[in-house]
């Protein structure tokens, strides 16, 4: 039934025809008329098969084409081929879809596919309950028309969506969802919401239990504090308890920068927005960062302050304490006699505020998480130090209010630096 025919076979067939009609036409004395009609009659011939192709391919439901002959029969044979190699690749095709969306069903968040034009293709029913989608009647609507929250609306206009969008459920302003947008496909888009309620709630009651333990802490440790002063200036002199006691003071000078430090970190987190229209005076903050310095080095280092760069906007409580956090770990993680660096100068893109000492530098495996709380690469130096494993915590949360973030380099065994970038657009420009 798939027998193809090939041009040869066709033409052969056709020569034989009008050879015959050429031989009858000699044998009545009428060549010409007998071509003539042979040519009328083999036109006719087509023309019923065209007529034949036709009914079969718009009206006849049957799948089996009709019985050709000639010629036609590797045209109808061709056709039901090339019919069901379609029907196989659109079964294929199907069954893939079908897969698509039942894993799609099965994801945890809710998935919407959506065009270059940013309109509904496709939801799951997640989509449905999260954010209010009406399936299949909002296919083809643009989902800014849907989801009418002016964040989202920047959010597509913008068309950057490396960081993902958090805004409220379009059902409660109670449900926070988290929405990412990234490339599907060829011109389309896969948006995918997620509801992180919980996780934000977890995260704020984390937040006000530390808030709220380091504020109970604060007061029992500054009594505590009070009368370990008093007994060390009551003991006699020569009394074994005085080395006792300078060890409780220790300890308790400790924890009361611990939970000062908490207390900073917790402040900070909580906010999430300040003031960027304050001007920074950089070069009075540098000699005060350096008057720091030599008091907590005592000498010990070689200690070099270059400032070069203008002022900048923003919270000089936050932006002091995210400096002398990276000053003070250089000098206590450099030894005596190492030299440390501190610079604040002017890049191509910002400015770049940077702490380089000569200490015993850090591994590559803990760079990544010394923005840890309570990280710690050598527990028990750090203690010796008086660390609290705050300090860099509280440095990543002051950066970020500030458009930037902390970067680490280290050599094992020859030093570190700590740097940050200030862009541009925080800068002052009347320098």
């Amino acid at each position: 039934m798939f027998d193809s025919y090939s041009g040869y076979r066709l033409l052969s067939r056709l020569i034989t025809y009008l050879v015959l009609c050429f031989i009858l036409g000699l044998l009545i004395g009428e060549i010409v008329w007998v071509l003539l009609l042979g040519t009328v009659v083999l036109l006719f011939w087509h023309y019923r098969q065209l007529s034949r192709l036709n009914f079969w391919l718009w009206r006849d439901r049957r799948l089996t084409p009709p019985n050709g002959r000639g010629s036609w029969e590797g045209v109808f044979n061709g056709i039901y081929r090339l019919q069901g190699k379609n029907r196989k690749r659109v079964s294929q095709l199907a069954f893939l879809l079908g897969r698509f969306r039942q894993g799609a069903e099965a994801l945890p968040d809710a998935a919407v596919v959506l065009d270059a034009e940013h309109n509904i293709v496709w939801c799951n029913k997640l989509a449905q309950l999260l954010l209010g989608l009406v399936w299949p009647l909002d296919s083809g609507q643009r989902i800014d028309n849907l989801l009418r929250h002016p964040d989202f609306s920047n959010y597509l206009k913008k068309g950057s969506y490396q960081e993902p969008l958090e805004l409220a459920s379009p059902h409660s302003d109670s449900r926070i969802l988290e929405i990412r947008i990234m490339g599907y496909g060829t011109g389309q888009f896969l948006l995918i919401a997620r509801d992180i309620t919980r996780v934000r709630q977890l995260e704020s009651m984390r937040k006000d239990f530390v808030a709220n333990v380091s504020h109970e802490l604060k007061t029992p440790l500054t009594v505590l504090q009070g009368y370990l002063e008093m007994m060390q200036e009551m003991a006699e002199p020569g009394s074994p308890n005085i080395k006792a006691m300078d060890q409780m003071q220790q300890q308790t000078n400790r924890m009361r920068s611990m939970v000062e430090q908490l207390l900073v970190l917790s402040r900070i987190e909580d906010s999430t927005e300040i003031n960027l229209e304050m001007t920074i005076n950089m070069s009075h903050m540098m000699d005060v960062l350096r008057e720091e310095a030599m008091a907590l080095s005592q000498d010990e280092h070689e200690l070099e302050f270059h400032c070069e760069a203008s002022d900048l906007y923003g919270n000089e409580l936050e932006l002091r304490s995210a400096c002398s956090n990276l000053i003070s770990n250089a000098i206590r993680y450099t030894q005596p006699g190492g030299k440390v660096s501190v610079s604040w100068k002017s890049v191509a893109s910002g400015a770049v505020f940077s702490v380089t000492d000569t200490g015993d530098g850090i591994a590559p495996q803990h760079i990544g998480r010394l923005t840890e709380r309570f990280y710690r690469v050598d527990s028990a130096r750090t203690r010796q130090k008086g660390g609290t494993g705050l300090g860099l915590a509280i440095t990543k949360h002051a950066l970020s209010h500030h458009q930037s973030e902390l970067m680490i380099s280290s050599d094992l065994g020859k030093g570190s630096t700590f740097s940050f970038l200030i862009p541009t657009s925080l800068l002052d420009s009347k320098e």
